[in-house]
C-alpha cells in the first residue's frame, strides 16, 4: 500500500531517508511552501515489535527542545495506520558524509561544529533531557553550514541526582561506564561522545577501533588512544579532559567552555539562556505554550499511551489530561470544574492559574492549593496539567474527575 500525496497541509515528495521502521519524505507546506521532512513510521510494525514507548519518547524529547542546534519537531499527524512526525528540514546532509569525502576538517571547521555541539548538548542537558546516541550520523549540517542535532530515539529524561542504567549507543562513541553496565550518569556520558566526535573531526578516525567487539570495548574502558602528530597541544589537552574513563573526573560541560581552545572564535547564541535553558522569550502570556501531540495518536484504539497524561512527582501530585476543546474553552470548563468543587479560582496569566479552597469565614485561601496550566497541542485541542502542592488528596481528585468529564467531548 503506498503513501498519500498529501498529508494534512503537507505535499509530500521524494524519499530521503529510509530505516527499519520508518521512511523519512522530503515535503512541502502548501500553505507557507516552506520544506519539511516527513518521518513516516507503520503503526502495525511500532506495535508488533513494541516500539510504542520508544517512539513516543522521541517525540516527547523533540518537542520539548527549542534551540537553534536541535532539529525541530513540528508537530504529529496520526492515521488509523501511520504515525507522521513533521520536522525540520536540514538540506546540507549528515556530517559523516562530509567527513568521508574530506577525510578530516580543519581545525576552524571542526571547532566550530564541536562548538554548536555542546551549545546543543548542554540545551538538552539543561532540560533534563540526555541523548545517548551522539555521534557524526546524527549530526545534520543545514544550508548555512551549522550544525543540528537529530536522532533522539535513545534519549531520556533523567531528574537532577538520578543515574541511569540502561547500556545504549552505538559501540566507538560509548561511555566506557556504559560498556561496564554500571549506573551512570547521563551528562557524562553524552560529554564522552562528544570528545569521541570532537576526536574523529580533527583526525579524520576514530580513537577506539578494533573488529573485535571485546577488545574495542577494552579499549574504550581504559581511554587507550594515540593522537595523530598534527594535533595541537591545546587540542590533546581538552580531549584528554574528556576521554577520562572515570567519569567522576571527566571534565564538565561549563568547564569545556571555559577551555582556551574551544573560547577561540567562540560565539554563543546569545538568545539562548543556558542557565534555565530557555529561549528568551517576551510577552509570554500572548501565547499558549506547546508540547507534543502524541496524545493525538493515543485515540487510536491500537496504541493506548494514556499513561502518559499521569503521574506523580515526589510528594506533589500531577495529572495531565485531554481536551478536545481549544484553549479558551477548556479554560471555561477549568472555571466550571473549579466551582463544582468549590474552589476559587486566581489567574496568573492567559493559561495558567491557581485555584484555592473557598471559606465561608471570608478568607479567600486554604492550604488547599492546586495549580491548573493549558497546553495547547492543536487549534482544537489542549492538554491541561493538575499539580497539588498542599491540601487533602479527596479534594484534588474530586475536581480532577469533575474536569475530566467536562473536557471530553460527547
Amino acid at each position: 500500500m503506498g503513501y498519500p500525496s498529501t498529508i494534512g497541509r503537507y505535499q509530500l515528495g521524494r524519499t530521503i531517508g529510509e530505516g527499519t521502521f520508518a521512511k523519512v519524505k522530503l515535503a512541502m507546506n502548501i500553505v507557507t511552501r516552506q520544506n519539511v521532512a516527513i518521518k513516516i513510521i507503520d503503526k502495525k510494525m511500532v506495535i508488533e515489535n513494541q516500539m510504542m514507548y520508544q517512539i513516543e519518547r522521541e517525540i516527547s524529547v523533540m518537542k520539548l527542545l527549542h534551540h537553534p542546534n536541535i532539529v525541530r519537531i513540528y508537530e504529529v499527524i496520526a492515521t488509523k495506520t501511520r504515525i507522521y512526525i513533521v520536522m525540520e528540514y536540514i538540506s546540507g546532509g549528515q556530517v559523516s558524509n562530509k567527513l568521508d569525502y574530506l577525510e578530516r576538517l580543519s581545525e576552524g571547521e571542526a571547532r566550530k561544529y564541536f562548538q554548536q555541539l555542546i551549545d546543543a548538548v548542554e540545551y538538552c542537558h539543561s532540560r533534563g533531557v540526555y541523548h545517548r546516541d551522539l555521534k557524526p550520523e546524527n549530526l545534520l549540517l543545514d544550508s548555512r553550514g551549522n550544525l543540528k542535532v537529530t536522532d533522539f530515539g535513545l534519549g531520556v529524561f533523567q531528574k537532577q541526582g538520578d543515574l541511569l542504567s540502561t547500556a545504549c549507543g552505538s559501540p566507538s562513541y560509548v561511555a566506557p561506564e556504559v560498556i561496564n553496565h554500571k549506573s551512570y550518569n547521563g551528562a557524562s556520558a553524552d560529554i564522552w561522545s562528544c570528545g569521541v566526535i570532537l576526536y574523529e573531526l580533527l583526525a579524520g578516525y576514530l580513537p577506539f577501533e578494533d573488529p573485535n567487539l571485546i577488545n574495542l570495548y577494552k579499549k574504550i574502558s581504559k581511554a587507550d588512544y594515540k593522537f595523530p602528530k598534527w594535533f595541537t597541544e591545546s587540542q590533546k589537552k581538552l580531549i584528554s579532559k574528556i576521554l577520562n574513563p572515570l567519569p567522576t573526573k571527566r571534565v564538565t560541560v561549563s568547564e569545556i567552555r571555559e577551555d582556551q581552545w574551544f573560547q577561540t572564535t567562540y560565539e554563543c547564541d546569545m538568545g539562548i539562556n543556558f542557565t534555565t535553558g530557555l529561549a528568551m522569550e517576551t510577552e509570554k502570556t500572548k501565547s499558549p505554550s506547546y508540547i507534543n501531540a502524541f496524545q493525538l495518536i493515543a485515540m487510536s484504539n491500537d496504541l493506548d499511551l494514556s499513561g502518559l497524561f499521569e503521574e506523580k512527582i515526589e510528594d506533589k501530585q500531577k495529572t495531565r489530561l485531554g481536551s478536545t476543546y481549544p484553549s479558551k474553552e477548556t479554560i471555561d470548563r477549568i472555571k466550571v470544574a473549579a466551582s463544582n468543587s468549590s474552589l476559587s479560582v486566581e489567574r496568573l496569566n492567559n493559561f495558567k492559574m491557581k485555584l484555592h479552597q473557598k471559606n465561608n469565614s471570608g478568607c479567600s485561601r486554604s492550604h488547599f492549593n492546586l495549580l491548573a496550566e493549558v497546553i495547547q497541542v492543536t487549534p482544537k485541542h489542549c492538554v491541561v496539567e493538575i499539580s497539588k502542592s498542599a491540601g487533602e488528596l479527596t479534594m484534588y481528585k474530586k475536581f480532577c474527575e469533575s474536569l475530566s468529564s467536562l473536557v471530553k467531548e460527547e
